[in-house]
């Protein structure tokens, strides 16, 4: 609350998880997004792909179980992934589309 009241948001605290770029440095990270025909992962990792910085799936953002697969769950989850992206500091993000298909390639 005090630095709220300072005018710093909670979210530009520091805090020692996050990372602390220099300036002039950037955050990279991987958005790996999957869609199915039953839900939709929004997973982001570091460039290496071993560290998880944020994961949400449609479902998690909707109540009903029928929603899972809608647009509308995926663009949820994906502003949910777009906030905790800012507030982790990540600059640039890659993306790595992977989906189901009815018929093999």
């Amino acid at each position: 609350m005090a630095d709220e009241e300072k005018g710093v948001p909670a979210a530009e605290e520091n805090k020692p998880w996050l990372p602390n770029p220099r300036e002039g440095e950037h955050v990279f990270g991987v958005a790996h997004i999957f869609a199915s025909f039953n839900d939709t992962f929004v997973h982001v990792t570091d460039l290496s792909g071993k560290e998880t910085i944020v994961r949400v799936t449609g479902g998690m953002k909707v109540k009903a179980d029928r929603d899972e697969a809608s647009p509308y769950a995926a663009m949820l989850a994906a502003q949910d992934v777009a906030v905790r992206c800012k507030v982790r500091r990540l600059i640039s993000v890659g993306f790595r589309l992977t989906e189901t298909t009815l018929q093999p390639l």
